[in-house]
């Protein structure tokens, strides 16, 4: 089959424990329909609690599905679990696997094993893939000395240790710095590209990380897919719309009337981002339905007494797709404040 994943109606619930003994269902996944190809980078981008890691948790089998269906590599989820797992790999960022007593590379050897792959192979790889991501220094440490970042590095060698032929990496990136987030993600690239039966579903916060690395993505929030398509496609979606970047000098007490500039003539969105307190810079993402609105946009802040201290008009971005979609910047900073028409 030229897919490797297909969800057909897939539905998560929870059941979830609130004050005075109640329980409410909360929804994680709600008849998501999803179709990736075999030899493809897909990306999932969404908030957290969009449902983005419990459907890596149903597809690599973790997690049973409330309703509907999941077939991975041509066996479903649910009914033959064990095909499955025999043909996937998983990284999720911030995991603490391992054994600490054990040194780096004692750690991933036994991985290897557990996966049964030969000795010699099993030590080649883990030492060109330590040498890959620059933790051949740590070898002989014990997991449980190690950074954050280190720990990483080496859950994201763990993934590639079995070759496997679809592989789940959620947040791959997390806590590592920029040098190592670069080659990783150069890394996955060239392993999908070296042989075209290898699928990676990969799910990130990082809108570059997405635009560089995914051949196709999905925007998804409150368990829904929105959006599906590759990066520049989603870009188009976005139209002629002119994306405003603003800063202005205004006091707090001046933001929530600002929040009426969704309201004028020829403004789709506006996302307010704020740090709080007193006068303040405070950044504005505006989308405006071509040039001509952007003097109206101007006016209506000159009027509320906002100075503008910075001006940059910018071609869309996956960030300003999300915007347009969701609502709200996928990156926004505490306080920050949305608003749009709808």
């Amino acid at each position: 089959m030229s897919q490797a994943i297909i969800t057909e109606q897939l539905r998560r619930e929870f059941r979830v424990d609130k004050e005075g003994k109640r329980r409410e269902t909360f929804v994680a996944l709600d008849g998501v329909n999803l179709e990736v190809n075999r030899g493809e980078i897909f990306g999932l981008l969404g908030p957290n609690g969009a449902g983005k890691t419990t459907l890596i948790k149903i597809l690599s089998t973790l997690l049973s599905p409330t309703s509907g269906r999941a077939v991975v590599g041509g066996f479903d989820v649910t009914s033959d679990p064990y095909s499955v797992r025999r043909i996937i790999n998983m990284v999720s960022g911030g995991e603490h696997s391992g054994y600490g007593i054990l040194t780096v590379r004692e750690n991933l050897w036994l991985f290897s094993q557990l996966y049964g792959i030969p000795n010699k192979i099993a030590l080649e790889r883990i030492d060109r893939l330590m040498d890959i991501v620059g933790l051949s220094d740590r070898a002989r440490t014990k997991v449980h000395k190690l950074s954050t970042g280190q720990r990483q590095k080496m859950n994201f060698i763990r993934g590639f240790i079995s070759d496997p032929e679809i592989l789940f990496l959620d947040e791959p990136t997390l806590g590592l710095d920029v040098e190592t987030s670069r080659v990783i993600r150069r890394y996955i690239r060239e392993w999908v590209d070296d042989r075209p039966d290898r699928t990676v579903l990969l799910t990130t916060h990082y809108m570059a990380e997405a635009d560089q690395l995914c051949d196709r993505l999905a925007i998804v929030n409150q368990g829904k897919i929105l959006a599906c398509d590759t990066p520049s496609a989603l870009k188009r979606r976005v139209g002629q719309d002119s994306v405003l970047e603003i800063e202005i000098s205004a006091q707090a007490g001046q933001l929530q009337p600002l929040a009426e500039l969704s309201a004028q003539r020829g403004v789709r969105r506006v996302a307010i981002s704020s740090n709080g307190g007193g006068t303040l810079t405070h950044r504005l993402s505006v989308i405006v339905d071509g040039d001509g609105a952007i003097p109206e946009v101007l006016q209506f802040l000159a009027q509320r007494g906002a100075i503008v201290t910075g001006f940059k008009k910018t071609e869309p971005t996956l960030e300003d797709v999300f915007l347009e979609l969701v609502g709200r910047r996928l990156t926004g900073e505490n306080g920050s404040q949305v608003a749009s028409k709808g």
